[in-house]
């Protein structure tokens, strides 16, 4: 994963307080409305969403650029395919 500034991601999905699957569900639609190369920024509470998300990006091809982790959020960045 390389270094990405905040200023650089395309849209932004707050999935707080959401539980899996609907994080992924989330990432999904966002990355829908996105073109190739835009950068998704997903925030989630859910404490396994690094295993949903990081698989789901593993088995479509987007990237996971960045996966940053403060207290109980996590914070992901991902470019579209």
């Amino acid at each position: 994963m390389s270094e990405i500034t905040i200023s650089e991601f395309t849209l932004e999905v707050d999935a707080s307080g959401l539980h899996c699957p609907l994080p992924l569900l989330r990432l999904k639609k966002a990355l829908m409305e996105v073109e190739s190369g835009d950068i998704v920024k997903i925030i989630a509470t859910d404490p396994a969403a690094h295993l949903d998300i990081g698989v789901y990006a593993d088995q479509t091809g987007h990237q996971l650029l960045k996966l940053t982790r403060q207290e109980n959020v996590q914070i992901f960045y991902i470019r579209k395919l």
